[in-house]
């Protein structure tokens, strides 16, 4: 069978166009923008993730348009992103600020505060559910009442108590290092491209943008076989972070003057990570350091594989792949990876035409050499 060449012209596009809202609409029901915001709560964290912004409205728009694809998903969030200007930078937040609802460690059973399990799928049992088939609107909303009245008085509680991080109390013990302030401009990868080897914020940058399967996938290998790390959950906390930008008039005024714009929700992993260290006279001790990981909404998976990516790349050991900062982060984003492997997808006529010319010469020549020696 001889090579034919494909032609498609803009007429077969539009087709392909409508054919893919047709797919969308053929049973006759249009998920509302409410719908998916309410019921796609995990779905939307990811995408607001891995698309760099956070608006959940937004995250429903693109869940809706790509029919529940999250890398297409991401990739109309990341260029809608691309499109919008930036009026201002808002002031570093303190993780010790977060209205918590969710905060536990795998580490220590009785932290200061308590802990609180909150929303977690951690200790349901993983069964199907058949009466969602069944459930209604007023179903719904009659259960709210009814948690409502249940936990009357208690989130304003909860409100008001400003929980301790748990990595501080390993400090005072004088098992981890102390963090010192750094007061660096942080390196902005979604203005300048990355450059090896990258600071930290860089790297952190690029983690809390990947794509949540890589990033868990690279983790997973980490502490498999390929990387030297087997780390612990010290703090993991999820709950809503108040933002604050400067005055724009003013802008170098103190903290009191400052706006508040809004709170957003995130996911907080601090993993502890023990080392062996040798002291003097060959003397062994167990010592500990800290990976960090932070991304939007309530993702937990993927905070605690960035925490300890992060590690891992801080180490920079040579032996594992996990440890190399070009292979982990131009790998685990999800608009370049999906849009290369993508792009195969598009026309390379003209070379592919060329190797298989070539091919065929070759297999020509042979031809001839075998028929000249016989």
């Amino acid at each position: 069978m001889g090579y034919i060449a494909v032609k498609g012209g803009t007429l077969a596009i539009e087709e392909s166009i409508k054919r893919l809202k047709y797919e969308r609409v053929k049973k006759g029901t249009v998920l509302g923008i409410e719908e998916i915001e309410g019921g796609m709560r995990g779905l939307i964290d990811q995408i607001m993730s891995e698309g760099s912004i956070y608006d959940e409205k937004l995250a429903a728009i693109a869940i809706k348009q790509a029919e529940g694809n999250p890398e297409e998903a991401v990739f109309l969030l990341r260029a809608y992103r691309s499109t919008l200007p930036r009026k201002h930078y808002s002031r570093p937040i303190e993780s010790e600020e977060m209205r918590v609802e969710r905060r536990i460690s795998a580490s220590f059973k009785n932290i200061p505060g308590g802990q609180i399990l909150g929303a977690t799928q951690d200790y349901t049992h993983r069964l199907l559910d058949f009466d969602l088939i069944e459930e209604t609107q007023k179903e719904a909303l009659e259960w709210l009442v009814q948690f409502a009245e249940e936990n009357e008085g208690q989130q304003e509680q909860l409100d008001l108590i400003r929980y301790p991080k748990v990595m501080d109390y390993l400090r005072k013990e004088g098992l981890l290092a102390d963090c010192e302030d750094q007061d660096l401009e942080p390196d902005d990868v979604t203005r300048k491209s990355l450059t090896f080897p990258t600071s930290r914020s860089q790297r952190l940058q690029v983690l809390t943008r990947g794509q949540t399967g890589a990033v868990t996938s690279l983790a997973y290998a980490v502490i498999r076989a390929y990387g030297v790390i087997h780390p612990t959950v010290g703090e993991l906390r999820v709950g809503q972070i108040p933002i604050y930008i400067d005055n724009p008039i003013h802008p170098e005024t103190e903290d009191e003057d400052t706006y508040y714009i809004g709170a957003i929700k995130l996911t907080e992993a601090e993993m502890i990570v023990p080392v062996t260290v040798e002291k003097e006279h060959g003397k062994k001790e167990i010592e500990f350091q800290i990976g960090y990981g932070l991304c939007y909404g309530q993702n937990e998976t993927k905070a605690i594989a960035m925490g300890i990516l992060d590690n891992s790349l801080e180490k920079g050991n040579p032996e594992y792949p996990t440890s190399d900062e070009e292979f982990v982060l131009f790998h685990i984003d999800s608009v370049e990876s999906t849009g290369f492997i993508s792009h195969l997808k598009m026309p390379h006529y003209v070379t592919f035409q060329s190797k298989l010319d070539s091919a065929r010469k070759t297999k020509r020549k042979e031809a001839s050499e075998q028929k000249e020696g016989n």
